[in-house]
């Protein structure tokens, strides 16, 4: 076994940039917790004369990546160049070549992740991705090792810090949905195409990760409900706090028995909830276990230097696996349990609608009545003032607990009513109890 543990990595980007800075600044501390000296012997990116703010004085710099897979003193082969057409090759010829992988890309291992990891397995070599979710928040060796002794009934998760950043200032500052994203691309929290971020496939993304892990089963992409947030106006982040609500984008997975519910949506939850605390570009996950009860995981979900500091951590732990020789483990097939994802026409859950209606006698009875033909209950009714996002009358409607299937139908019923100024738009509440 060498004295050293060689890397090479591909793509040197943000999170490439901080991945070398962090090896280097605190170099003593991570040969010695990892036991071994870690080097970047090779970093392959097609752009090669950009300067970087990183010291890449000793390291081999190529636009081939074949250069890295066919280097037999390469150990390990770090994955940055995201997407999942040639990120998908090159892992696994890595793995094939007989080497070791840490990735951060959670599109590929959310959308073909389940052949990657079984190939994984089959080479006997490593594929991480703590990087994958949250940035530099430690989920998911917490999930492996820190909680893996209890039974994981919940997670909550705000895992996309565009979109927190967005409902943030929305509701601080009271922007419309636009501004908001205008002001989130000007501080650069925002890509030029946001649809990722605001449309929740970024999020869905990190909650396949996440829920594999949880119960150690495969889930497919199609498989989760998504929504976004770009429906979303100010006047509903407002009354959501006057009802003493905030609203996140969340990721919610929930085990019941043999069924599994995984989804990705806008929620209402209580003011008072730590999750309601997140603000801003910060990211958290709430996982609620027996006998665990709850704990929350809070920090920077994004960004060269956590997101950097999140891919040097599985490199420490893939060398002293490396150490351990051919009795090394470590391999994730999430294939150990059968569970069905639940559909979200059977998920329950309590409804804020929004309806933007003519000023009219009859409305709030006509709406009573389409409700209650699906064994729908209110809880509340709040008639607002006019507001100048809306061209019609506000009306806000709480409900108790009802099936997804039931309020789809309702909306629909109300939605033809000729007095609908706006088509109507139901939020979820969820309480945490």
């Amino acid at each position: 076994m060498s004295s050293v543990v060689h890397v090479g990595l591909v793509g040197f980007g943000v999170v490439g940039t901080g991945l070398v800075q962090c090896l280097k600044r605190n170099r003593r501390q991570i040969e010695a917790r990892a036991g071994i000296p870690i080097r970047i012997k090779t970093i392959a990116d097609l752009d090669i004369t950009t300067p970087r703010n990183a010291d890449t004085t000793g390291i081999r710099m190529v636009t081939d990546a074949r250069e890295i897979l066919e280097d037999p003193e390469i150990d390990i082969v770090v994955e940055l160049v995201g997407g999942t057409g040639f990120a998908h090759d090159l892992i696994s010829r890595s793995l094939r070549a007989g080497k070791d992988v840490v990735t951060a890309n959670k599109a590929l291992l959310a959308l073909r992740g389940h052949e990657l990891f079984d190939l994984a397995a089959e080479k006997k070599r490593l594929l991480l991705f703590e990087a994958a979710v949250g940035g530099g928040i430690p989920i998911i060796q917490a999930m492996r090792t820190g909680v893996c002794s209890t039974e994981i009934e919940r997670i909550y998760g705000i895992l996309n810090g565009t979109a927190n950043y967005i409902l943030t200032r929305m509701e601080e500052s009271n922007l419309d949905f636009e501004r908001a994203l205008i002001e989130a691309k000007a501080k650069g929290y925002a890509e030029a195409d946001p649809t990722y971020d605001i449309e929740g496939h970024d999020t869905t993304h990190k909650l396949v990760l996440l829920s594999q892990l949880a119960y150690d089963c495969k889930i497919r992409f199609e498989e989760v409900h998504r929504e976004g947030i770009t429906r979303l106006t100010a006047f509903d982040l407002s009354t959501a706090r006057e009802l003493g609500y905030r609203i996140k984008l969340l990721a919610i997975a929930k085990k019941e028995g043999d069924r599994l519910e995984v989804r990705c949506h806008p929620v209402l939850i209580p003011l008072q909830s730590q999750l309601a605390a997140v603000s801003g570009v910060y990211n958290a996950v709430l996982i609620v276990g027996n006998p665990l009860g709850p704990v929350m995981f809070f920090g920077q979900g994004a960004g060269g230097d956590a997101t950097g500091a999140a891919v040097a951590a599985d490199l420490m732990e893939a060398a002293r696996q490396i150490q351990r020789g051919p009795d090394r483990k470590n391999f994730y097939t999430f294939d150990h349990q059968e569970i069905r994802v639940k559909s979200i026409d059977d998920s329950v859950c309590a409804h804020y609608l929004r309806l933007v209606v003519e000023d009219r006698p009859g409305v709030i009875a006509s709406v009573a009545t389409a409700l209650a033909e699906q064994s729908i209950s209110i809880a509340s009714i709040i008639q607002k003032e006019r507001h100048e996002s809306h061209q019609g009358v506000p009306v806000v409607i709480t409900t108790h607990e009802s099936p997804h299937s039931a309020m789809a139908r309702a909306l629909e019923k109300i939605g033809e009513m000729e007095f609908m100024a706006d088509l109507p738009y139901s939020i979820r509440i969820e309480d945490f109890e």
